[in-house]
């Protein structure tokens, strides 16, 4: 390639969000010479524009939530949140949008870093198109980590650069409160957005195409947060759709005609309709891959349609589970089989070992920081029913924990356990509720660890908190068999 620099590494990670920055920390650590490219800022989707910056949005929104259940706070509850304030908290979140400390720690921890687009040129090689206009050819003596993620998936509405749509970025990073706003999607993004912009003094519309919100989460949970955006003043319309939008030249306003043929109008309207992989200008086609595809691996995250077991895919990209700790997970695996591979050491392929992505397969755990929250781990019912998986259900009030009545007068928010039981080891975990988050990790351990009920009624909760709710379980369970 005549007029281009060429550079040679022992591993090259396209991409520096939490996972490419995890797959080169492990394999940096284990002696190999690792670069990083990125195109945009060190840190990542999730640094920027989706976990941390949502998080510190909703964040003040549920605690404000609980306080009309705090007795002595109630005046506090009626109070108005300080949007200016939450926006504040937001950009000190997101590190105003500047990625020096990230780029401080890859120097730290020994990773090169080279700013551009890279795409892959074939077996082993990345271009890489510098902000300047240079094109640097780079080698990998060992390994290639795709950590691209993903992008906004828009629908295909004619005059969407016109309409000038927010998607979960500009949703994430808005400097002021939009005083009406639509969002298209039932799922993750959907439901968060509306709960933080509602309370933060926008009217929102929540559009669905589908007949309830939040499909992929247990019926129960969905509908308690449906219950409680719409007691918030969250207008859901269900079995609908936007048939056109168009952006007034003149008012800014965005004009919604919904397939029913009603209207409405909002200042914004946010697109919510899922997740495609970034990977449709990364030279997919120089390695026999086609452009636009997610990228499928095995289990030590080795893309299979590739030979020679050099390119991998980490996190979002490949598909296998779309979230940031899932991903970095997946990231300290990857690193570990690189630097094995590269060492020319064994690898120890059976189930649980550190080589191999089990748990993405068994226990990939999720937060819907909604108000109620919902978190979640393991199979739901409705999974369980569609592979064919005997399990049994069980149930429970979290509000009659008394843990929960100490945490907010009238607590609304339930619990479900899915119990195998030929082995009698929990499958599923559900909880919704405020501050249900923090009962997950336990319900990951359980399913993981593949722990017997008969085991975990020797797991005594702290009484009193709201992980009494697993006794409860657990008795219940006990009293139906």
């Amino acid at each position: 390639m005549p007029g281009t620099t060429t550079r040679t590494f022992d591993v090259i990670v396209i991409g520096a969000g939490p996972v490419g920055e995890n797959v080169a920390d492990r394999t940096t650590a284990a002696g190999l010479d690792t670069v990083i490219v990125e195109a945009e800022r060190v840190g990542g989707e999730c640094s920027y524009w989706a976990c941390d910056p949502s998080k510190a949005l909703l964040r003040p929104v549920l605690l404000h939530s609980e306080l009309r259940g705090t007795p002595g706070l109630e005046s506090a509850a009626n109070q108005t949140l300080d949007a200016a304030a939450v926006l504040r908290h937001r950009n000190t979140m997101a590190s105003e949008w500047d990625d020096a400390g990230q780029v401080e720690w890859l120097n730290k921890a020994g990773i090169s870093l080279i700013r551009g687009h890279g795409r892959l040129a074939g077996p082993k090689e990345v271009t890489v198109t510098t902000p300047e206009g240079d094109v640097l050819l780079l080698t990998a003596r060992h390994a290639v980590a795709v950590c691209t993620g993903t992008t906004a998936a828009l629908p295909p509405l004619p005059g969407l650069e016109e309409l000038r749509p927010w998607t979960s970025r500009e949703a994430t990073s808005a400097k002021e409160v939009p005083a009406r706003l639509a969002i298209l999607g039932a799922g993750v993004v959907a439901t968060e957005m509306a709960t933080a912009w509602q309370a933060l003094g926008s009217q929102v519309t929540l559009i669905a195409r589908e007949p309830g919100l939040l499909p992929r989460v247990e019926q129960f949970a969905a509908d308690l947060v449906t219950e409680r955006l719409r007691e918030s003043g969250v207008d859901i319309r269900f079995d609908s759709g936007i048939a056109g939008a168009v952006r007034s030249p003149d008012s800014g306003d965005v004009h919604i005609t919904l397939v029913d043929g009603s209207e409405v109008v909002v200042d914004e309207l946010l697109l919510a309709t899922g997740r495609a992989p970034r990977t449709d200008d990364l030279g997919m086609e120089t390695v026999g891959l086609r452009a636009g595809d997610w990228l499928a691996v095995d289990d030590l995250f080795t893309v299979e349609e590739v030979d020679g077991e050099w390119l991998y895919a980490v996190g979002d990209v490949n598909r296998r589970a779309l979230f940031t700790h899932q991903g970095k997970y997946q990231a300290r695996i990857a690193g570990a089989v690189i630097a094995a591979r590269a060492h020319r050491r064994p690898l120890d392929i059976r189930r649980w070992s550190r080589f191999v992505g089990t748990a993405d397969r068994v226990a990939v755990p999720q937060v819907v920081f909604t108000d109620p929250e919902i978190a979640a781990v393991g199979l739901t019912t409705a999974e369980a029913e569609r592979t064919g998986q005997v399990v049994d259900v069980v149930d429970y009030e979290i509000g009659q924990v008394a843990g929960a009545a100490l945490h907010t007068v009238g607590y609304r928010g339930h619990a479900r356990l899915l119990i195998d039981p030929r082995r009698r080891t929990v499958v599923g975990a559900t909880f919704a509720g405020a501050g249900v988050a923090e009962l997950l990790h336990s319900a990951t351990i359980a399913i993981t660890g593949e722990m017997p009920v008969e085991r975990l009624w020797h797991a005594v909760p702290a009484f009193p908190t709201i992980s009494e709710v697993w006794l409860r379980l657990l008795e219940t369970y006990r009293d139906a068999i």
